[in-house]
């Protein structure tokens, strides 16, 4: 069914209200989901309510935090989440990342012991927003063979990039360095559908298409999509001093636990490499460029990275989102969550 973006958000918001966040925490979390909704990133938008709901009413998720930035230099900072809702804590690192590139013209912002952030392409478009170019990454639960590996060691640990062009639109980039998101697993047992051969594999490290039996992703280009996993991981794990690796906190095993994880913004200013204003120009006409690119045969157009998800915005804009008939039942029910989630290993089982 579809459902207009202000409403599907204030259902949202609703819902992580009455399991315990502020008023406050649960508007933004709701933006970074509906952005993800209104995007076609489905996997990352309503239908995570239900599991952040229940993670927050079982104490895993800190209400009231306390959150503490410190300047470690003239153009870095560590942000403290106390581990709240990832979304707050990654808005909140984003703007004082925002704030510090403003001034000095470059920022890197780290941010730990927080919860799980949602679709990246949200916070690196605040910095677009702000005519200036955004990257961010963040680790997650161990779901990915290591290339030459048998078993589940790094995680999705999606890295995500935006810049602004002379015209207000960006160029944004937002990936998992796995074939897919596990979002798009759970988003494909939702509508109970097969998923693409080689997304991922089975217990058996088989390749598989029933989203009921992945028990492992696969990195993008083998080795390559592994390299980048590692990289993630030193700098949103290591270097933040929390959980790395294997030992990343379970998104599901145990909905008390604080998840702890880390996440790094970096922003740059193009004034401080040149002339904003023809940066800005030439950013429209590396868009124009790419778009004049002959298109190979079944495409009409040659697309630059983030423009198909913003015309997926604008027509969702006009015409609704689309949103699974369960999840919107739920966001409509008066039932806070149904204890499905809590328990389970990292793939839900």
């Amino acid at each position: 069914m579809r459902v207009q973006r202000d409403e599907l958000k204030r259902l949202m918001a609703n819902k992580l209200h009455k399991a315990g966040l502020t008023s406050e925490h649960a508007d933004i979390v709701a933006d970074v989901l509906v952005h993800a909704d209104m995007r076609g990133i489905h996997s990352h938008g309503a239908m995570r309510v239900e599991y952040y709901a229940e993670r927050i009413a079982k104490g895993g998720t800190t209400i009231h935090p306390h959150f503490e930035v410190k300047r470690t230099g003239p153009c870095s900072a560590v942000f403290d989440g106390d581990n709240a809702a990832g979304h707050v804590v990654a808005k909140l690192g984003m703007d004082e990342a925002i704030k510090i590139a403003r001034e000095n013209g470059v920022a890197i912002v780290g941010m730990r012991r927080m919860g799980h952030s949602g679709a990246l392409s949200y916070f690196v478009q605040q910095a677009a927003h702000e005519g200036m170019i955004g990257i961010s990454m963040c680790q997650s639960d161990p779901m990915a063979a290591p290339y030459g590996g048998a078993e589940p060691f790094f995680g999705t640990h999606p890295i995500a990039f935006s810049a602004p062009s002379e015209d207000g639109r960006m160029m944004t980039v937002d990936l998992a360095v796995t074939v897919q998101a596990w979002g798009k697993i759970l988003h494909a047992r939702s509508k109970k559908e097969a998923i693409p051969e080689g997304w991922a594999i089975d217990a058996n490290g088989e390749p598989t298409t029933d989203p009921f039996k992945v028990n492992g992703l696969v990195h993008i280009a083998g080795a390559k999509g592994y390299a980048l996993a590692a990289m993630v991981d030193v700098l949103s794990g290591v270097l933040l001093n929390v959980p790395f690796g294997k030992n990343v906190t379970s998104m599901y095993n145990d909905l008390t636990q604080l998840r702890e994880l880390g996440q790094l913004h970096i922003v740059l200013d193009p004034a401080y490499f040149g002339d904003k204003a023809l940066f800005l120009k030439h950013m429209n006409q590396l868009m124009a460029d790419i778009n004049a690119v002959k298109p190979a045969p079944g495409f009409d157009q040659v697309r630059f990275p983030g423009q198909s998800s913003a015309l997926r915005e604008k027509a969702y804009e006009e015409n609704g989102i689309e949103i699974v008939d369960d999840i919107y039942n739920y966001l409509v029910s008066d039932v806070l969550h149904n204890n499905k989630y809590d328990g389970h290993d990292a793939f839900a089982k």
